[in-house]
């Protein structure tokens, strides 16, 4: 069964940094062909804030270009730095695998709260 470990999130003021990561178990590693984060926040739709495909190309929401940085630790880790938080960034972030065959997997979700 494939699972996403996320980590990291919590509270932290407007012009703070968070690091969030997460970790694949359970699938190999030519499977994996996309890691990235999407986040939810309330009343509102889930949406992608980045994703690093299988060529480490990288993909950014424009809200968080220039202070969300993505990066592929390996085949099946990624990261999200992200500096420069504003309260609008508030929102549960979902860590996210696309394989190359089979349904898209989804991580738990971990909250990030912004205060102004």
């Amino acid at each position: 069964q494939v699972q996403l470990r996320e980590s990291g999130g919590g509270l932290v003021q407007a012009g703070g940094s968070l690091r969030l990561s997460c970790t694949a178990s359970g699938v190999i590693s030519s499977a994996v062909n996309a890691l990235g984060w999407h986040r939810q926040a309330p009343g509102k739709q889930r949406e992608l804030v980045a994703l690093s495909d299988g060529d480490r190309i990288t993909t950014y929401a424009d809200s968080v270009k220039g202070r969300f940085t993505i990066s592929r630790d390996s085949t099946k880790k990624v990261s999200l730095q992200m500096n420069n938080l504003k309260p609008e960034d508030t929102a549960v972030y979902y860590c996210y695998l696309q394989r190359s065959t089979g349904p898209d997997v989804w991580g738990r979700g971990t909250q990030v709260t912004v205060s102004s």
